[in-house]
């Protein structure tokens, strides 16, 4: 039903950061929902599936489900006194041990979410929604018809730059990143409102007319990161060491390219590029390194999902040292196998993963932000987004960044002020304490608003490896 309602949802013509279906339906899961893990802002991952039932019942199979969603795992009983849940009456959210009425996040899902954002997942998740689906009223937090501010509760506003939704006499804004908290005005175009949280991520900058931050972009799919040793791709960097590192723990890393070129080719259960039925796929010389994932120094059990049979170690002598090229099938609850190389990792010079094939990037197919005369993408003084538009650096303005700006070097970035990590724990705050309201106010239907727009790449012009 996840893979049908996916489809589905692809069609939708609607935006959203993930659509939920809740259905009558009695599901054949060993849970009331499945969702794709870490799915949301994606147009094919960022949905889940749930049993209708109770109000009780529905509100917290919905937050699990939109959890798993934004990279939440479930907690077995062996992690309850590492996760530090301290809700007595209800026990926390993700816990396995099948709780009722559970209200809170432990310790752990806060971290894993917290992760999650700095990463460069849920990167649409930042944008302020700009409508409710109820009437209109002061105090809700959006500004909607009538008008001129919202800041919902008062401890959300700045001092008293808004009244009764209607900005205060001088005011120019009354809430926001880009909202001086102290004047009421604009901060300066150029002032540094969210931090790039990785070497994918784009920094934003206030623009000068507006209290709110501009949205959330990232570097187009393709990009060179980590020292050039992986790809940008949705706005994470992907390499086969972060992978390991993301299953097996902090101390793995990816094996070395031998282990890869010797056992991926063989088409055994120590290496293969997939099953067909029974049978193990074997890899082309050309689809190596985006087959079966090799490890080295795996831990007893993964960091996420749930062990498919067992560890697989091998080891060869290879040029006068022994190395590990250790593998496993490790399963998310959505049937997703991450024991294979992740869609977006490096496999060649100006070549990436996807579906198990090493592909040019060039054959992807995606649009190029604005060339300059000499062929440079954003004239060499920007970055192309993930909305194929150029983002410049900071003396450089227009859509292809060829023009000096010094109006920014009068307002430099300052250190104070809401930046990543204020926005990124507010963030964190507001799931953790709406998530399962939100689960019982659309107990009925399924739910979202996206702001997700194409990945774009032209892989001629940017990125060295």
């Amino acid at each position: 039903m996840l893979h049908e309602f996916s489809k589905y949802r692809q069609r939708i013509k609607q935006h959203a950061d993930a659509v939920h279906l809740i259905s009558r339906v009695t599901f054949h899961y060993k849970r009331s929902s499945l969702s794709y893990f870490g799915g949301v802002c994606s147009r094919t991952r960022g949905v889940g599936v749930n049993e209708y039932g109770l109000p009780m019942a529905v509100a917290q199979v919905l937050s699990q489900s939109l959890a798993q969603n934004l990279g939440i795992q479930w907690e077995p009983s062996s992690r309850k006194p590492k996760c530090d849940c301290t809700e007595s009456w209800g026990g926390c959210i993700m816990e396995e041990t099948g709780v009722s009425h559970s209200r809170k996040f432990s310790k752990c899902s806060i971290l894993e979410y917290r992760d999650f954002l700095q990463r460069g997942g849920g990167a649409c998740l930042f944008n302020r929604p700009t409508k409710l689906f109820e009437p209109t009223e002061c105090g809700n937090g959006y500004v909607e018809a009538g008008e001129e501010c919202d800041c919902g509760f008062h401890v959300e506003c700045y001092g008293v730059c808004c009244k009764k939704c209607s900005l205060s006499n001088g005011a120019h804004c009354s809430d926001g990143p880009c909202c001086n908290n102290t004047s009421c005005l604009f901060q300066p175009r150029g002032y540094e409102c969210r931090d790039a949280v990785n070497g994918c991520d784009i920094t934003e900058y206030c623009t000068g007319d507006s209290g709110q931050c501009p949205p959330n972009l990232h570097k187009q799919d393709g990009y060179a990161c980590n020292q050039n040793q992986g790809r940008c791709y949705s706005g994470e960097c992907k390499t086969r060491d972060n992978q390991c590192q993301y299953i097996w723990g902090t101390k793995a890393s990816g094996s070395d390219k031998f282990c890869y070129e010797k056992l991926n080719t063989e088409g055994t259960e120590k290496g293969n590029c997939g099953k067909d039925g029974d049978r193990w796929i074997q890899c082309s010389k050309h689809d190596v390194f985006c087959g079966f994932l090799l490890c080295t120094n795996l831990t007893r059990a993964p960091r996420i999902g749930q062990l498919q049979g067992e560890i697989i170690p091998t080891s060869f002598y290879h040029q006068g040292r022994v190395i590990d090229c250790s593998g496993a099938h490790v399963v998310l609850d959505d049937d997703t196998d991450v024991g294979y190389v992740e869609d977006g990792t490096p496999c060649g010079p100006s070549m990436m993963c996807l579906d198990r094939k090493c592909l040019q990037i060039q054959a992807l197919n995606m649009s190029s932000c604005p060339l300059d005369s000499k062929g440079k993408v954003c004239s060499g003084h920007g970055v192309c987004s993930n909305e194929a538009t150029c983002i410049c650096d900071f003396t450089w303005a227009g859509t292809d960044c060829s023009i000096r700006d010094p109006v920014r070097n009068l307002h430099p970035s300052k250190d104070e002020g809401p930046k990543v990590n204020m926005a990124t724990s507010r963030l964190i705050g507001a799931v953790a304490g709406t998530i399962l309201a939100l689960g019982v106010i659309f107990g009925g239907t399924g739910w979202g608003i996206e702001n997700v727009k194409k990945r774009r790449f032209d892989p001629t012009q940017q990125g060295p490896i």
